[in-house]
């Protein structure tokens, strides 16, 4: 059970939750307490390394924050594994995440990508560290190293080269172990050399190790110690040195951070039923740990994080972009199960928000196979390939639906993190009884001084929340108490959101807002203040004018509960739904409100030289000087621009404005695209599912059963890709496991779990001049799999299915337009 459910905050107002009934309507009144202030930071409790870079930039870490050049700093982190990934692609696949929002690119050094073989190192093509390091400063990206040497990472041996494990002892201080992870570690010092942050390079951080809660001999908190030892002997002078902090974790105190995460499902899991409600949609208050995170080995004693609370700060590197498919277990993730998190684990006091996965991926070939499986001793299988995630950026690059909900969470992070940071969190006075209790609100505040953050969910994935109706909420503040909005509302099921509580405007304070921020814009009219309205509310904002006059777009502007209150009301969110404020000196400040549709469509990046904000369904791809953008299945590539552009780049015709907004559109070709496709053989039975491995649960197939697989043969036109940036095959199929080979190499392989399997076929182009295999291992009724409810086949126990549905073709348009010389 969550931490902190069922009990009432201590020194909490008496109102908790309060119905009050009228002649006209009930409320219900959701109270909380925030008075009380953040703790004073401590400082020199944790031993880290240089936080000073050549150019002066610092970085540092309290028991509360991170912080960039002495201001609060509240980053957002994306996975992003380099040797999962072909190199051509690294730099436009970096592009994307910083456009998205991200800060910090986190990635595992895997042993075995690099020494297969002993003392035979390859840093070259897709396991050039160096390149991609410098890659990412390139794109202003900061980085941390996962440098191992145990990663898991659903690889083989948890990334230990099979050489080290048949011979030593490993995750221990064997000395022999040891001199083998030095001189890989070694390796890698010099890969990094001029990338650390002392140098002048983006590596402000190292974590050691993986999910380690050994306490046998030669283990424990002295093995990490003797890790971080090596770390600085090899020269890894970092300004941060992390472990993972779940799963009974234990660590020497003050040597390194703690870090954390939480994911909606558990894959690695053995239950072939609906998980109970998930801790991560659960805001907790005396808890940093988010339930089962997928550890590899077990430990009855306690970990370390939860003692070391008051001396660090909850920092997270691993909260679920998606989650691995596993054989036994293949959940399917709707963009709402990945984003409700985000309010949620912020209103715990979550102060570095990082993802794993961001960028989804490939296991590279190698002499053996490198994904984790059960024949050699692993938890779990995973694919021979496919390491997809459902990740917000796919396996082929491909921009996937949830991406559009987070970004507006992490532009509000870069734009409103340092405000953020340094405030509590403040628990309700009424929490649910538990993780099943799925009616009482689930809401926090963060807070310093009178201002703050109020964090609602109402999204639990698979199960119905109930809808709150009538719903005001009352928090008490130092400077007295604060109530809002004026009338009730309904928060819908599946909402989530951000609400800001007297948020400084400059020329005024917003005293609240029933819709979140997302950032902040300087413009020659003055600045822009983005927020997006929550469907099912109705946008109202409470500005303390000081002054200033107050008029809006629509709706209408009324007066507050004290003097030199305004309250906008009925404002119709959209590109032109704007409130001004105008003082009696200095540039008039402007907040515009977006449509919840239009938010997630939003993206920020620099145009002909100045940052702009962007509404397209199309992906931006931002370079030096230009612009690309794709657009799947869409030949017409429409764009809205603030400000507007002096005049429209060559490639972009302007059609006109919306609101603010300069519009602008892209007209291509249509390409009807078919890919034909040729029984060749019918599926075999297939003998039952074995029940085994360490789990005691389902194991994919040994090898040979893979030949009774029906089989197809696809045919792709040969100039499939001519004048697209790609082409998606798109392979609807009912089953157990699907392949997709050329000849013998196997290209793809995918866990059928009821989804459509798409593969990107521009890194497949030299081979599309010949058909394709495609096979499809059948499923059988009695398969005892997880498999969605929705997403599996209805079928009887003996029974068994291999099909292929449909297949299609889609085109990825693209547009380029430069900027330079202009």
């Amino acid at each position: 059970m969550t931490k902190g459910f069922g009990r009432a905050a201590t020194g909490a107002i008496a109102l908790g939750l309060l119905t009050i009934a009228s002649a006209a309507s009930a409320e219900t009144l959701l109270t909380l307490d925030a008075r009380a202030q953040p703790p004073a930071a401590e400082s020199g409790y944790l031993r880290m390394g240089t936080a000073t870079s050549p150019s002066g930039h610092v970085i540092g870490l309290d028991n509360r924050y991170l912080s960039l050049d002495g201001h609060p700093w509240l980053p957002v982190m994306g996975e992003f594994h380099y040797a999962r990934f072909p190199a051509a692609y690294w730099d436009e696949e970096l592009a994307k995440m910083k456009a998205s929002g991200v800060d910090i690119v986190s990635t595992y050094v895997f042993w075995n990508h690099h020494e297969e073989v002993p003392g035979q190192f390859d840093w070259t093509g897709d396991r050039d560290l160096r390149r991609f390091v410098a890659l990412c400063a390139r794109h202003d990206l900061k980085v941390i190293i996962r440098l191992g040497p145990w990663a898991h990472g659903e690889s083989r041996f948890g990334g230990i080269p099979d050489w080290v494990v048949n011979q030593v002892p490993p995750r221990t201080d064997d000395p022999t172990y040891l001199g083998y992870v030095e001189r890989f570690w070694g390796q890698i010092r010099q890969q990094l050399d001029g990338q650390l942050w002392k140098d002048g390079g983006p590596v402000i951080g190292v974590q050691l190790e993986n999910e380690y809660n050994l306490t046998g001999q030669g283990q424990g908190r002295a093995h990490i110690a003797a890790l971080k030892a090596m770390a600085l002997r090899l020269g890894f002078d970092t300004p941060l040195y992390t472990v993972t902090g779940w799963d009974q974790t234990v660590y020497p105190p003050r040597e390194v951070s703690p870090v954390f995460g939480g994911y909606p499902d558990e894959p690695w899991g053995v239950s072939t039923a609906r998980l109970p409600p998930k801790e991560t949609y659960a805001f907790r208050f005396d808890s940093r740990v988010s339930g089962n995170l997928g550890a590899q080995t077990q430990s009855a004693a306690g970990g370390d994080a939860d003692p070391d609370i008051p001396h660090t700060a909850f920092l997270g590197a691993e909260f679920g972009g998606g989650a691995p498919t596993m054989y036994r277990r293949r959940p399917v993730f709707s963009p709402d199960d990945i984003a409700a998190m985000l309010p949620v684990q912020l209103g715990s006091g979550v102060n570095l928000y990082g993802y794993y996965m961001f960028q989804g991926g490939r296991n590279p070939e190698g002499r053996t196979s490198l994904e984790e499986n059960t024949a050699i001793g692993g938890y779990n299988d995973t694919p021979l390939i496919d390491y997809d995630f459902q990740a917000p950026l796919g396996e082929y690059g491909q921009v996937h639906a949830v991406l559009d909900r987070l970004r507006p969470y992490h532009y509000f992070l870069r734009a409103f993190g340092a405000d953020l940071a340094p405030m509590a969190p403040h628990r309700p006075q009424i929490l649910p009884k538990d993780l099943n209790d799925l009616t009482t609100p689930r809401f926090s505040v963060r807070s310093a001084g009178d201002a703050g953050f109020l964090f609602v969910n109402n999204h639990v994935r698979q199960y119905p929340m109930a809808a709150q109706t009538g719903v005001r909420f009352q928090v008490e503040l130092p400077g007295g108490a604060l109530a809002f909005p004026r009338r009730p509302i309904d928060i819908p099921p599946d909402a989530y959101f951000i609400w800001p509580i007297n948020m400084d405007l400059g020329a005024a304070r917003l005293r609240y807002a029933t819709a979140q921020p997302i950032t902040r814009l300087a413009t020659t009219e003055g600045p822009l203040y983005v927020f997006r309205a929550v469907d099912g509310i109705v946008p109202e904002f409470a500005i303390e004018t000081k002054g200033a006059r107050v008029s809006a777009a629509s709706g209408h502007v009324n007066d507050g509960d004290q003097p030199g209150v305004k309250v906008v009301e009925g404002l119709r969110p959209g590109a032109g739904a704007v409130i001004t404020l105008h003082p009696a000196s200095g540039p008039a400040v402007r907040i515009l409100v977006l449509t919840e549709a239009q938010a997630q469509s939003l993206w920020l990046g620099d145009l002909d030289g100045q940052p702009r904000l962007i509404l397209t369904r199309a992906t931006p791809v931002f370079g030096d000087h230009r612009l690309e953008l794709r657009s799947l299945g869409d030949p017409d590539i429409r764009i809205s621009v603030y400000p507007a552009l002096k005049a429209p780049p060559a490639g972009l015709t302007a059609t006109g404005r919306d609101g603010l907004f300069q519009t602008l559109e892209a007209r291509q070709q249509t390409r009807a695209l078919t890919a034909t496709f040729t029984h060749l053989r019918d599926a075999q039975p297939v003998p039952p599912v074995t029940i085994g491995g360490p789990a005691r649960a389902a194991v994919q197939p040994t090898p040979e059963v893979y030949g009774r697989a029906a089989a197809w043969s696809l045919t792709i036109p040969k100039d499939a890709l001519s004048g697209l940036s790609d082409a998606y095959l798109d392979l609807s199929l009912t089953g157990d496991v699907g392949r997709l080979f050329s000849g013998p190499r196997m290209l793809d392989d995918h866990f059928l779990d009821g989804r459509p399997w798409q593969v990107g076929l521009k890194r497949f182009a030299s081979l599309l001049d010949q058909p394709l295999i495609l096979t499809v291992l059948p499923l059988r009724g009695d398969a005892p799999i997880y498999l969605q409810e929705g997403y599996r086949p209805a079928l009887t126990p003996g029974a068994q299915v291999a099909e292929v549905r449909q297949v299609t073709l889609t085109p990825e348009y693209s547009v380029t337009v430069s900027f330079a010389g202009r």
